[in-house]
């Protein structure tokens, strides 16, 4: 017959496919919103694994082993060898900003938390929701309250009583409160008091307390306001004050060498080894930067001014000093500075930029060093470092694309632009790596070292820069748009990886915005028009847009904010700081319609909403038809509806101006008038909605991001739930559903991208309608794209009780026939999951079961411990053991339940960019199926054979002396091994891993053909989305004449020889070799792409 005949007449048999299961929900949050989403649905984290900001960090003096790290907005860490691994330890509570960590000396099971980024530098800072406190080295963790201090920046505890606690809060910064300052506990956190404060303004920045003597500390205080337009550091209330009686009373030290009003934020600190000394860092204008007491504070004097120790303080001002020399003083800045002349100067320290907090052992040598890329850690200070990364991630929005599979765009702080492959499994905790990065505005690169893998996952440095957005053209995604803050814009070539600048106008950084043309965001608004890909548009006080590639730009729009001058102001306070972080009356959401041509909304950080139904021409101005809306409100994301173009979502954040409930609203007549959806949405101190989406697959499927959450709606904003299995609570910065796969994609602004792979359940509303209809839903799947590479298909069902029997799931083809029976899960009540990765099921693995000559203590080797078998082991090899992908094709997935059954419809399709027809698939898949079932037949002759040679292995044992049974067995053992090194070889059955050394025989010649025609293995690239070639279908029909030849030999010896000496032993005592019942073997271990 021909080849291609040959090929047409495999047959497709039944089997089992491999499966994966979804991972254990973590622990629900309590935070309202109604009943939480079922657990069988689950956030996966994306990544990016790179390593960002770390604000806190302390360790266990004289134990080198245990760290606490806080990140600035991503929750608690702890490491206990050393910094190698790390695992989250704070994911179960509902703040993920950490200002600080302290750690009782008396009893180290005893950690403190405070909440809340203890900065003002951005919009996007994130606050906390008060004191955490873990009596069991962070195990499990409790509020102690304080719920509305905003930003601690400090924790202190007494030496000796773990029971006495000091709180240094700065406070929300966003409003005049009395939730300032230092506050005291003598109960451990049942209680609280108010030690110090000076007014509503103010709050404490700075905490020290004497070593020697627990009563005596020296606070730094800080006058500072923070609203969307500016953030005003500096002020009367900003000072040094000193108390000696536990905080009791507290004596401001005013004059006695100490800069004169006003100034900004302070910190301090206390020699440990001489508590005379005493030092404090503050921010001047033109006064000085560090000052030194050497009469316990009564008495100051200015002893650096060196003003990078206090660049853009907002953002840094800490200082510590060596437990081990009161001369050495350590300041964390935008670079690390060190002082052994008692602060009369400074050097800078290569261990990163942009720190922000300092832990030192006792011994003065183990230093901890956080910054935005991560931290370093020292143990002989600092002649060595190690950095560490953790799997963290400031993200400010993300974009998808249409691609197969999907790639998935973002911006992150301290990094820069990306995009990462939707499939991409990031590496996460626990597992060490190599990380690079550093990002502009990030310190420039904080280089390699302890961390977490996975870089290679994702593609940087697409233009624009840590700020901004990141999106993909509508038709190419090879060209990316981005912007940036100081008013940039890029376009950028994925294929050249050239970047192009096409900024509207000047770099506008340091530029106060009323010196600007045009006033353009730190995360200023780009959008692309869904009718024409070549339409793009900017936002700064007005709309721009280009349509020539950004070669030219006009001004859509007239200036669409209040035009307050009074919010048109430098920001920073004492000193200047202009990135464009506060810039006011500007545009911050720009929306084009994907429904209607020529509709585009745009909103503003001053409370304003517009749009224009004829592409710009006019703008209708509909802010004073959205009744009860607050004023001065950041318009942070306008959502055209996609099924309606009168219907549109807004989302408006009021933390800024001091009010932190969500404010979200629909339209259904362009805005005429507005109806509040915000329905059963919790309020507290995180509760601001920051994002709204409306999911493109479902008509009033809405979800909503707050500052530590994530609900969803079914029916427009009725009611909410929330959705959060997987995700901690970090800020939701954006939120996007890719319409082909129904995957529902998170930014986090602090915790990296997050994926909720097919979402269908939830369209279908299966929890809400099953849950009082059926016993049992299986849910229709989402079609499955046949992927080469992380290609797999998502079936969920529901049960309304726990199962009496095993649940299962079958895969039928076209024709009925059984393609794959899996394991359906974990079978209990709710929504259930299982993942089919599209395969067939494996070919049977050889057993080993003798001993070689070659290697007599073979089974001595731990990697056999406690096994009675072995695999063939080689490199690569594990990859080719798997059965073909399925072909593109209709299926049916029947799910079975206590005897009842029940079928949805499935797809499979072949991937746009998949080089082989529908047909030659096909015929790949039955060339695969033939060839898994000729190492299938190999593997089952190999293993009968291996388990008649440990028969006669173990007879062996027993008749030393008997030389006539010897040498019956010998001669029945080494015919059975004849036909056996014809299946495999001598080196085989060593199971020895990289050991090039003989030829291979049948099962390594199949199962390596089986990666050329399929998937790959080793450094086989594979053919699994192309025809099969004629030369694969040549060598399989000659491996196959050589199988035919030893089946032939093999039944020759289990149909005469072994019989034959089954007759000579009667009688001898042994018992008669057995030709059937051999064990079956176990399941391969390794991973289909590992080696």
């Amino acid at each position: 017959m021909s080849m291609i005949d040959y090929i047409r007449r495999i047959s497709v048999v039944a089997l089992l496919g491999s499966v994966w299961l979804t991972a254990p929900a973590f622990a629900q949050r309590r935070g309202g919103g109604g009943a939480a989403a079922p657990e069988g649905l689950q956030f996966r984290f994306m990544g990016p694994a790179v390593g960002n900001r770390i604000s806190a960090a302390v360790g266990i003096p004289g134990d080198p082993t245990t760290y606490y790290v806080g990140a600035a907005s991503g929750g608690v860490w702890k490491s206990t060898d050393s910094g190698q691994r790390w695992a989250p330890v704070f994911d179960g509570q509902t703040a993920q900003a950490i200002g600080a960590l302290a750690l009782a000396n008396s009893d180290h099971k005893i950690v403190w938390a405070g909440t809340g980024e203890a900065w003002a530098i951005r919009d996007s800072d994130m606050m906390g929701n008060g004191v955490y406190r873990s009596v069991d080295a962070g195990q499990t963790w409790t509020n102690m309250g304080l719920p509305e201090t905003g930003r601690i920046g400090r924790v202190v505890i007494h030496p000796t009583n773990p029971d006495i606690v000091y709180v240094c809060a700065a406070g929300r910064l966003t409003g005049p409160q009395q939730e300032r300052g230092v506050f005291k506990t003598t109960d451990g956190g049942k209680t609280w008091q108010r030690s110090l404060f000076v007014n509503p303004n103010t709050g404490c920045s700075g905490l020290s307390m004497d070593a020697g003597d627990p009563n005596t500390l020296v606070a730094g205080t800080w006058e500072v306001v923070m609203h969307t337009y500016a953030m005003l550091s500096g002020g009367p209330g900003s000072g040094v004050f000193v108390t000696h009686d536990g905080g009791a009373n507290w004596k401001r030290i005013e004059g006695h060498g100490l800069p004169h009003s006003p100034v900004g934020k302070i910190d301090v600190g206390i020699a440990a080894k001489n508590s005379k000394r005493v030092y404090a860092l503050i921010q001047t204008a033109d006064q000085g930067s560090v000052w030194r007491s050497d009469d316990g504070g009564e008495n100051w004097a200015v002893v650096n001014w060196q003003r990078a120790l206090v660049g853009r303080a907002g953002y840094y001002i800490r200082l510590a000093v060596s437990p081990a020399n009161p001369d050495e003083v350590l300041v964390a800045d935008s670079s690390f500075w060190l002082s052994t002349d008692g602060g009369k100067s400074f050097r800078t320290q290569p261990w990163g930029g942009d720190t922000h907090d300092i832990w030192m052992d006792p011994d003065g040598k183990r230093i901890l060093v956080t910054h935005d890329g991560g931290m370093y850690m020292t143990t002989d200070h600092g002649q060595t470092q190690t950095r560490v990364t953790l799997p963290i991630g400031q993200m400010y929005h993300v974009a998808v694309d249409a691609d197969v599979p999907y790639h998935i765009y973002g911006n992150m702080q301290d990094d820069g632009t990306m995009r990462g492959l939707s499939t991409t499994q990031e590496a996460g905790p626990n597992v060490p790596g190599q990380v690079g990065g550093g990002g502009r505005g990030g310190g420039g690169g904080f280089g390699g070292g302890r961390g977490f893998g996975g870089v290679g996952a994702w593609e940087h440095n697409l233009g624009g820069c840590e700020s901004g957005f990141t999106l993909p053209d509508l038709t190419d995604t090879n060209v990316v748009w981005a912007s940036c803050y100081g008013n940039e814009v890029t376009r950028h070539d994925v294929k050249t990886n050239l970047t192009r600048s096409v900024s509207p106008w000047l770099h506008t950084l340091d530029s106060a915005p009323n010196q600007a043309k045009y006033r353009c965001h730190w995360t200023a608004p780009l959008a692309i028009d869904p009718f024409d890909h070549n339409t793009i548009y900017y936002g700064c006080q007005l709309v721009l847009r280009t349509t020539n590639g950004g070669v030219s730009w006009t001004e859509l729009s007239p200036d669409l904010s209040t035009k307050d001058p009074s919010k048109i102001i430098s920001s920073g306070g004492i000193v200047g700081d202009n990135l464009g972080q506060f810039y006011g009356e500007v545009v911050f959401s720009i929306a084009p319609s994907e429904f209607q041509r020529g509709l585009i909304w745009a909103g503003t950080n001053d409370g304003k909403v517009w749009y224009t139904r004829d592409a710009g021409k006019t703008w209708n101005d509909v802010t004073k038809n959205i009744s009860g809306l607050p004023a001065w409100g950041v318009v942070s994301k306008i959502e055209p509806s996609h099924f309606d173009a009168a219907t549109a979502y807004i989302c408006v954040d009021f933390h800024l101006m001091d009010n932190r409930d969500p404010w979200v609203y629909k339209t259904s007549d362009y805005g005429k008038t507005w109806t509040k959806i915000t329905g059963n949405l919790p309020t507290g101190p995180l509760a601001y909605a920051r994002v709204i989406a409306e999911n493109p697959n479902q008509k009033g499927m809405l979800f909503v991001g707050t500052g530590n959450a994530l609900y969803y709606s079914l029916n427009d904003g009725g009611n909410w739930k929330q959705l959060q299995q997987g995700l901690p609570a970090a800020p939701v910065s954006w939120v996007v559903v890719q319409k082909q796969f129904h995957d529902l994609v998170l930014s986090t602004y602090g915790r990296g991208f997050y994926i909720m792979e097919d979402i269908t359940p939830l369209e279908q509303g299966v929890m809400e309608t099953s849950a009082a209809t059926a016993d049992v839903k299986l849910v229709a799947p989402r079609p499955a794209y046949r992927m080469v590479r992380g290609g797999r298909a998502l079936m969920s069902y529901w049960l309304k009780a726990a199962p009496k029997g095993p649940v299962s799931i079958e895969i039928l083809d076209a024709k009925g026939a059984l393609v794959s029976k899996l394991p359906a899960g974990t079978g209990r009540a709710g929504l259930n999951r299982v993942s089919w990765d599209l395969h067939y099921e494996a070919p049977r693995s050889v057993a080993l079961r003798t001993t070689p000559p070659e290697n007599p203590h073979i089974w001595e080797e731990p990697r056999f411990a406690n096994v009675d078998s072995r695999q063939i082991t080689h490199w690569g090899l594990a990859q080719a053991e798997v059965g073909p992908i399925a072909a593109p094709g209709k299926y049916t997935v029947k799910l079975m339940v206590d005897g009842q059954s029940y079928t949805q419809p499935l797809e499979i399709l072949r991937t746009p960019d998949s080089h082989g027809s529908d047909g030659d698939l096909q015929s790949s898949v039955r060339l695969q199926l033939k060839v898994r079932d000729d190492i299938t037949a190999v593997s089952d002759m190999t293993n009968q054979i291996e388990w008649m040679r440990k028969q006669l292995e173990d007879q062996q044992k027993t008749v030393q002396g008997k030389a006539d049974l010897l040498k019956a067995l010998d001669t029945i053992n080494q015919r059975l091994q004849d036909v056996e090194y014809k299946l495999i070889t001598r080196a085989d059955a060593l199971s020895d891993d990289k050991y090039f050394q003989t030829a291979y025989n049948l099962y390594q010649n199949f199962i390596w053909l089986n990666g050329e025609i399929g998937t790959g293995a080793g450094d086989v690239a594979g053919s699994g989305d192309y025809g099969p070639t004629e030369t694969a279908i040549g060598l399989v029909l000659d491996l196959e004449r050589q199988l035919q030849a030893v089946q032939a030999e093999y039944k020759t010896v289990m149909e005469k020889d072994v019989p034959a000496f089954n007759q000579k032993i009667q009688g001898s005592g042994l018992d008669p070799l057995k030709t059937t019942g051999a064990p079956p073997p176990p399941a391969r271990t390794g991973g289909r792409f590992g080696g």
